[in-house]
């Protein structure tokens, strides 16, 4: 897997998305729903960022999927549940949230372990 053009990807969704909360929400959402969307986004780029550099790191190491692949699922779901909730969408799909941050958590730890080598 290119994680460095999955990451680029990923971050351009995610500017798309800050952008849209940060000026289509505004009248929209509660106060709330703009903080869950402002943790979804941040969480959401530095994981891009995140899968940009895992990327780079494999041109000199070979390995390292399954960081790439805890970083974008962990951050889909994590962000994608606030995103939702900030939405509308009903609050019990914040039980999934953590799940998400679990994932991101797994990544780094396994990114750790493949740049320890």
């Amino acid at each position: 897997m290119d994680w460095t053009v999955v990451g680029a990807l990923w971050a351009l969704v995610g500017v798309g998305l800050g952008a849209f909360g940060a000026h289509g929400l505004k009248s929209v959402a509660s106060e709330q729903g703009l903080a869950w969307w402002e943790t979804g986004a941040r969480y959401h780029l530095v994981h891009a960022v995140a899968l940009v550099l895992l990327g780079l790191l494999q041109q000199h190491r070979a390995g390292g999927d399954a960081a790439g692949w805890s970083f974008l699922l962990g951050s889909a779901l994590f962000s994608g549940t606030l995103y939702a909730m900030a939405l509308g969408a009903p609050r019990w799909l914040g039980a999934i949230t953590p799940v998400g941050g679990v994932a991101m958590m797994l990544g780094w730890l396994l990114l750790a372990l493949h740049a320890r080598g």
